[in-house]
């Protein structure tokens, strides 16, 4: 029965030629899609070399002209005063004693460096464009080193070295660094000071302290509301 109806319809189809292309002839084949290579995954770079510290965070590396930020650690900008809690003669004078946490900052971050080669590893980029940065020289973290002696906090709740908030945690203890003076939340500091020079009067910061809405500092008992000594 199957042969008689393929004879059947090979004899139509050479009798109509139409109803052959219908019958024997594909359909033509979609176009094939444009084949297009992978687009190429873009590596984050890592800088070598000898380092200039631009302050307690940041390196600059004159031979790429590229600066870099360590990632998940902030520390005081260079114009930004700390104070020191002991204000011992507070009816002589009408601030307690200033500390250079900026400069203090920038000095560690120096003296580990020294004239050592500066390995930095790209992370990702801050808001403003800067590398963020693991570096590290003859196998020191720089960010975990600020962290240990006190003049750097961990600026990420989840730090990519799940050791940066036990060693913050240590010097805080400690009273390392800027954890023993009265010190504004840099980002505060960013926002409110007018004044960003390196001619900024300590009493400027001792003024925002007055009135802020956050610091870093371990409580102490604060200065404000301390009476006055009656017992000299």
């Amino acid at each position: 029965m199957k042969n008689h109806m393929l004879a059947a319809a090979v004899s139509a189809a050479i009798a109509h030629p139409s109803i052959a292309a219908d019958i024997f002839d594909e359909p033509p084949l979609p176009p094939r899609p444009e084949q297009r290579a992978p687009a190429p995954v873009q590596s984050l770079p890592v800088f070598h070399g000898r380092v200039a510290v631009m302050d307690g965070r940041t390196l600059w590396y004159p031979q790429y002209a590229q600066w870099v930020r360590l990632a998940d650690i902030d520390a005081c900008e260079l114009p930004q005063w700390a104070l020191n809690p002991k204000w011992e003669t507070r009816d002589k004078i009408k601030a307690p004693p200033p500390v250079p946490c900026g400069p203090l900052a920038k000095a560690w971050l120096k003296r580990t460096v020294g004239n050592k080669s500066v390995e930095c590893a790209v992370l990702g980029y801050s808001h403003d464009g800067l590398p963020l940065g693991h570096c590290a020289t003859g196998g020191e973290d720089l960010a975990l080193e600020m962290l240990r002696v006190g003049w750097a906090r961990v600026a990420s709740p989840y730090p990519v070295n799940g050791q940066y908030l036990t060693v913050q945690n240590y010097a805080m203890a400690a009273r390392y660094g800027m954890w023993a003076t009265y010190v504004l939340d840099m980002d505060e500091w960013r926002r409110k000071a007018v004044d960003k020079t390196l001619n900024r009067r300590p009493i400027a910061d001792f003024n925002l302290l007055a009135e802020r809405e956050s610091e870093i500092s371990p409580p102490f008992a604060d200065a404000r509301k301390k009476t006055k000594r009656t017992d000299r």
